[in-house]
């Protein structure tokens, strides 16, 4: 992940993680998503519509 961010490219992880109780992975998946580099999310449409709105911001 970190060669994502040093090399400022976009990485979107899929899945359902609601399943994992780890606090420190929960924090770790909040603050990758609110980042610009690193999402953790749903499903598909989510990580197109992410991207779609990093690129619109730039």
């Amino acid at each position: 992940m970190q060669k994502f961010v040093n090399y400022d490219m976009k990485i979107a992880i899929l899945g359902d993680f609601s399943s994992y109780k780890s606090k420190s992975l929960r924090d770790f998946i909040y603050e990758s998503n609110n980042g610009n580099n690193v999402f953790f999310l749903d499903n598909k449409k989510q990580a197109i519509e992410r991207f779609v709105l990093i690129n619109a911001a730039n």
